[in-house]
Protein backbone atom coordinates (compact mmCIF):
# COMPACT_ATOMS: atom_id res chain seq x y z
CA UNK A 1 0.00 0.00 0.00
CA UNK A 2 2.78 2.42 0.92
CA UNK A 3 4.61 1.67 -2.34
CA UNK A 4 1.48 2.31 -4.39
CA UNK A 5 0.80 5.62 -2.59
CA UNK A 6 4.37 6.79 -3.07
CA UNK A 7 4.05 6.09 -6.79
CA UNK A 8 1.06 8.42 -7.04
CA UNK A 9 2.75 11.10 -4.94
CA UNK A 10 0.15 10.89 -2.14
CA UNK A 11 0.32 9.36 1.34
CA UNK A 12 -1.79 9.63 4.45
CA UNK A 13 -0.43 11.07 7.68
CA UNK A 14 -0.71 7.65 9.29
CA UNK A 15 1.19 5.90 6.52
CA UNK A 16 3.88 8.58 6.66
CA UNK A 17 4.22 8.09 10.42
CA UNK A 18 4.59 4.33 9.98
CA UNK A 19 6.98 4.68 7.05
CA UNK A 20 9.17 7.10 8.95
CA UNK A 21 9.31 5.02 12.13
CA UNK A 22 10.30 1.95 10.13
CA UNK A 23 12.95 3.85 8.17
CA UNK A 24 14.58 5.31 11.29
CA UNK A 25 14.37 2.02 13.17
CA UNK A 26 16.20 0.22 10.36
CA UNK A 27 18.83 2.98 10.46
CA UNK A 28 19.58 2.07 14.08
CA UNK A 29 17.88 5.02 15.76
CA UNK A 30 16.60 3.97 19.18
CA UNK A 31 13.70 6.41 19.57
CA UNK A 32 12.52 5.99 16.00
CA UNK A 33 8.81 6.58 16.64
CA UNK A 34 9.37 9.69 18.77
CA UNK A 35 11.89 11.21 16.40
CA UNK A 36 9.55 10.54 13.47
CA UNK A 37 6.83 12.47 15.28
CA UNK A 38 9.16 15.40 15.94
CA UNK A 39 10.29 15.53 12.33
CA UNK A 40 6.75 15.34 11.00
CA UNK A 41 5.68 18.09 13.38
CA UNK A 42 8.30 20.24 11.69
CA UNK A 43 7.62 19.16 8.12
CA UNK A 44 3.81 19.12 8.20
CA UNK A 45 3.31 22.00 10.66
CA UNK A 46 1.16 19.74 12.83
CA UNK A 47 1.29 19.00 16.55
CA UNK A 48 1.73 15.43 17.74
CA UNK A 49 -1.93 15.40 18.77
CA UNK A 50 -2.92 16.51 15.27
CA UNK A 51 -0.77 13.74 13.77
CA UNK A 52 -2.73 11.18 15.79
CA UNK A 53 -6.15 12.68 15.13
CA UNK A 54 -5.63 13.12 11.38
CA UNK A 55 -4.11 9.79 10.35
CA UNK A 56 -6.29 9.52 7.26
CA UNK A 57 -5.48 13.03 5.99
CA UNK A 58 -3.72 13.07 2.63
CA UNK A 59 -0.20 14.46 2.35
CA UNK A 60 1.11 15.33 -1.08
CA UNK A 61 3.24 17.73 -3.08
CA UNK A 62 5.75 19.90 -1.28
CA UNK A 63 4.55 18.80 2.17
CA UNK A 64 5.16 15.15 1.35
CA UNK A 65 8.51 15.90 -0.24
CA UNK A 66 9.62 17.98 2.77
CA UNK A 67 8.60 15.25 5.22
CA UNK A 68 10.30 12.44 3.34
CA UNK A 69 13.46 14.50 2.83
CA UNK A 70 13.77 15.15 6.58
CA UNK A 71 13.19 11.49 7.40
CA UNK A 72 15.78 10.41 4.81
CA UNK A 73 18.37 12.81 6.23
CA UNK A 74 17.79 11.49 9.74
CA UNK A 75 18.09 7.92 8.44
CA UNK A 76 21.54 8.91 7.16
CA UNK A 77 22.22 9.81 10.83
CA UNK A 78 22.26 13.56 10.43
CA UNK A 79 21.66 14.90 13.96
CA UNK A 80 18.05 15.49 14.89
CA UNK A 81 18.96 18.89 16.35
CA UNK A 82 20.33 20.11 13.01
CA UNK A 83 17.15 18.99 11.27
CA UNK A 84 14.88 20.67 13.82
CA UNK A 85 17.19 23.68 14.07
CA UNK A 86 17.20 24.02 17.87
CA UNK A 87 18.40 22.43 21.10
CA UNK A 88 17.37 23.19 24.69
CA UNK A 89 20.11 24.16 27.14
CA UNK A 90 19.73 25.52 30.69
CA UNK A 91 16.01 25.96 30.08
CA UNK A 92 16.57 28.09 26.98
CA UNK A 93 16.15 27.19 23.31
CA UNK A 94 19.23 27.66 21.13
CA UNK A 95 19.52 27.72 17.37
CA UNK A 96 21.97 25.12 16.07
CA UNK A 97 23.15 24.29 12.58
CA UNK A 98 26.04 22.39 10.99
CA UNK A 99 29.20 24.24 11.96
CA UNK A 100 28.41 24.52 15.67
CA UNK A 101 28.59 21.87 18.36
CA UNK A 102 25.19 20.74 19.62
CA UNK A 103 24.83 21.70 23.32
CA UNK A 104 24.83 18.74 25.72
CA UNK A 105 23.09 18.48 29.11
CA UNK A 106 26.38 17.74 30.90
CA UNK A 107 27.73 21.12 29.79
CA UNK A 108 25.11 22.81 31.96
CA UNK A 109 27.45 21.99 34.86
CA UNK A 110 29.82 24.67 33.54
CA UNK A 111 27.11 27.31 33.85
CA UNK A 112 26.30 26.14 37.38
CA UNK A 113 29.97 26.25 38.41
CA UNK A 114 30.52 29.75 37.01
CA UNK A 115 27.35 31.08 38.65
CA UNK A 116 28.56 29.67 41.97
CA UNK A 117 32.17 30.84 41.79
CA UNK A 118 31.97 34.18 39.98
CA UNK A 119 32.56 36.88 42.59
CA UNK A 120 31.98 40.63 42.68
CA UNK A 121 29.11 42.83 41.62
CA UNK A 122 30.15 42.87 37.95
CA UNK A 123 32.37 39.83 37.35
CA UNK A 124 34.27 39.66 34.07
CA UNK A 125 33.62 36.27 32.45
CA UNK A 126 35.09 34.94 29.20
CA UNK A 127 33.68 31.92 27.34
CA UNK A 128 36.46 30.34 25.28
CA UNK A 129 35.32 28.49 22.14
CA UNK A 130 31.74 29.69 22.47
CA UNK A 131 30.26 27.71 19.55
CA UNK A 132 26.49 28.25 19.57
CA UNK A 133 26.93 30.74 22.42
CA UNK A 134 24.91 28.56 24.78
CA UNK A 135 27.28 29.06 27.75
CA UNK A 136 27.77 32.81 27.30
CA UNK A 137 24.07 33.47 26.71
CA UNK A 138 22.95 31.27 29.62
CA UNK A 139 25.42 32.99 31.94
CA UNK A 140 24.25 36.43 30.84
CA UNK A 141 20.65 35.45 31.56
CA UNK A 142 21.71 34.04 34.94
CA UNK A 143 24.09 36.88 35.86
CA UNK A 144 22.70 40.00 34.14
CA UNK A 145 25.29 42.34 35.72
CA UNK A 146 28.27 40.27 34.58
CA UNK A 147 30.56 41.49 31.79
CA UNK A 148 30.72 38.72 29.18
CA UNK A 149 33.27 38.07 26.47
CA UNK A 150 33.12 35.12 24.08
CA UNK A 151 35.75 33.87 21.63
CA UNK A 152 35.72 31.41 18.77
CA UNK A 153 37.95 30.73 15.78
CA UNK A 154 34.91 30.13 13.55
CA UNK A 155 33.12 33.00 11.81
CA UNK A 156 30.14 30.71 11.26
CA UNK A 157 29.90 29.79 14.94
CA UNK A 158 30.03 33.43 16.02
CA UNK A 159 27.25 34.25 13.58
CA UNK A 160 25.02 31.60 15.20
CA UNK A 161 26.07 32.70 18.70
CA UNK A 162 25.11 36.30 17.97
CA UNK A 163 21.70 35.19 16.72
CA UNK A 164 21.17 33.22 19.91
CA UNK A 165 22.10 36.24 22.01
CA UNK A 166 19.57 38.31 20.07
CA UNK A 167 16.99 35.56 20.48
CA UNK A 168 17.25 35.85 24.26
CA UNK A 169 17.62 39.61 24.44
CA UNK A 170 21.23 39.74 25.69
CA UNK A 171 23.12 40.74 22.53
CA UNK A 172 24.21 44.06 24.06
CA UNK A 173 25.71 42.29 27.08
CA UNK A 174 28.26 40.11 25.27
CA UNK A 175 31.39 41.15 23.36
CA UNK A 176 32.38 38.66 20.66
CA UNK A 177 35.96 38.09 19.51
CA UNK A 178 37.05 35.93 16.59
CA UNK A 179 40.39 34.25 17.13
CA UNK A 180 42.32 31.39 18.65
CA UNK A 181 41.37 30.52 22.25
CA UNK A 182 42.71 33.18 24.65
CA UNK A 183 44.59 35.30 22.12
CA UNK A 184 41.71 37.72 21.37
CA UNK A 185 41.45 38.55 25.08
CA UNK A 186 45.17 39.25 25.32
CA UNK A 187 45.31 41.53 22.29
CA UNK A 188 42.27 43.45 23.55
CA UNK A 189 43.97 44.34 26.82
CA UNK A 190 42.21 41.94 29.20
CA UNK A 191 45.31 40.38 30.77
CA UNK A 192 44.90 40.16 34.54
CA UNK A 193 41.30 41.42 34.45
CA UNK A 194 39.17 38.28 34.01
CA UNK A 195 37.37 36.77 37.01
CA UNK A 196 36.34 33.53 35.29
CA UNK A 197 37.56 31.80 32.14
CA UNK A 198 35.12 29.06 31.16
CA UNK A 199 35.55 26.58 28.33
CA UNK A 200 34.18 23.34 26.90
CA UNK A 201 37.26 22.51 24.82
CA UNK A 202 37.69 19.73 22.26
CA UNK A 203 38.58 16.59 24.21
CA UNK A 204 38.08 13.54 21.96
CA UNK A 205 41.34 11.60 21.56
CA UNK A 206 42.36 10.54 18.06
CA UNK A 207 42.21 6.88 19.05
CA UNK A 208 38.53 7.29 20.02
CA UNK A 209 37.38 9.14 16.91
CA UNK A 210 36.20 6.21 14.80
CA UNK A 211 34.13 4.82 17.70
CA UNK A 212 31.98 7.93 17.95
CA UNK A 213 28.32 7.82 16.92
CA UNK A 214 27.82 8.68 13.22
CA UNK A 215 25.86 11.78 14.21
CA UNK A 216 28.95 13.14 15.95
CA UNK A 217 31.72 11.78 13.75
CA UNK A 218 30.17 12.61 10.38
CA UNK A 219 28.26 15.82 11.03
CA UNK A 220 29.43 17.87 14.03
CA UNK A 221 32.45 20.15 13.53
CA UNK A 222 35.65 18.20 14.13
CA UNK A 223 37.46 21.33 15.32
CA UNK A 224 35.06 21.51 18.28
CA UNK A 225 35.59 17.88 19.22
CA UNK A 226 39.06 16.56 18.36
CA UNK A 227 41.58 17.20 21.13
CA UNK A 228 44.74 15.74 19.62
CA UNK A 229 46.40 12.39 20.16
CA UNK A 230 45.41 12.07 23.84
CA UNK A 231 42.51 14.54 23.90
CA UNK A 232 44.40 16.99 26.12
CA UNK A 233 46.04 19.29 23.57
CA UNK A 234 43.77 22.27 24.18
CA UNK A 235 43.84 21.80 27.96
CA UNK A 236 47.61 22.18 27.91
CA UNK A 237 47.24 25.52 26.15
CA UNK A 238 44.44 26.75 28.39
CA UNK A 239 46.14 25.77 31.64
CA UNK A 240 49.46 27.18 30.47
CA UNK A 241 48.13 30.58 29.40
CA UNK A 242 44.95 31.25 31.38
CA UNK A 243 46.67 32.51 34.52
CA UNK A 244 47.98 35.55 32.62
CA UNK A 245 44.41 36.57 31.80
CA UNK A 246 42.93 35.86 35.23
CA UNK A 247 42.89 38.36 38.06
CA UNK A 248 44.18 37.23 41.46
CA UNK A 249 41.78 34.61 42.81
CA UNK A 250 40.16 34.17 39.37
CA UNK A 251 38.90 30.78 38.19
CA UNK A 252 39.63 28.61 35.16
CA UNK A 253 36.60 26.33 34.71
CA UNK A 254 36.65 23.57 32.08
CA UNK A 255 34.50 20.65 31.02
CA UNK A 256 36.42 17.36 30.67
CA UNK A 257 35.66 14.02 29.07
CA UNK A 258 35.19 10.80 30.99
CA UNK A 259 38.44 9.79 32.67
CA UNK A 260 40.15 13.14 31.98
CA UNK A 261 39.63 14.92 35.30
CA UNK A 262 42.73 13.46 36.91
CA UNK A 263 45.09 14.09 33.95
CA UNK A 264 43.82 17.67 33.71
CA UNK A 265 44.29 18.07 37.47
CA UNK A 266 47.93 16.98 37.03
CA UNK A 267 48.39 19.56 34.26
CA UNK A 268 47.10 22.24 36.63
CA UNK A 269 49.41 21.18 39.44
CA UNK A 270 52.40 21.07 37.08
CA UNK A 271 51.69 24.64 35.92
CA UNK A 272 52.40 25.90 39.45
CA UNK A 273 50.13 28.92 39.11
CA UNK A 274 46.93 27.62 40.65
CA UNK A 275 45.91 26.84 44.19
CA UNK A 276 42.52 25.30 44.96
CA UNK A 277 41.18 22.77 42.45
CA UNK A 278 37.58 21.53 42.52
CA UNK A 279 36.19 18.63 40.49
CA UNK A 280 32.44 18.52 39.94
CA UNK A 281 30.55 15.39 38.76
CA UNK A 282 27.66 15.44 36.31
CA UNK A 283 24.27 13.79 36.84
CA UNK A 284 25.72 10.42 35.85
CA UNK A 285 28.37 10.86 38.59
CA UNK A 286 31.14 11.24 36.00
CA UNK A 287 33.77 13.84 36.91
CA UNK A 288 32.87 16.51 34.37
CA UNK A 289 33.93 20.00 35.46
CA UNK A 290 37.39 21.02 36.72
CA UNK A 291 37.75 24.38 38.46
CA UNK A 292 41.22 25.80 39.18
CA UNK A 293 41.78 29.02 41.14
CA UNK A 294 44.71 31.28 40.36
CA UNK A 295 47.02 31.67 43.35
Amino acid sequence: MVTEQKATGVMTVGDLVRQGAGLLSRAGIEQAAQETAWLLEQALRMTQLELRLNESQAVEGDRLGRAQALLARRARREPLQYLLGTQEFCGLEFEVEPGVLIPRPETEGLVEAVARLASGDRPVIADIGTGSGCIAVSLTCRLPRAVLYATDCSTEALRVARRNAERHGVAANITWFEGDLLEPLRVNGLSGLVNVLVSNPPYIAERDWEALQPEVRLFEPRVALAGGEDGLAVYRRLVGNAADLLCEGGWLIMEVGQGQAEPVHRLIEAAGRYGAVEIQPDQANIDRVVCARKQ
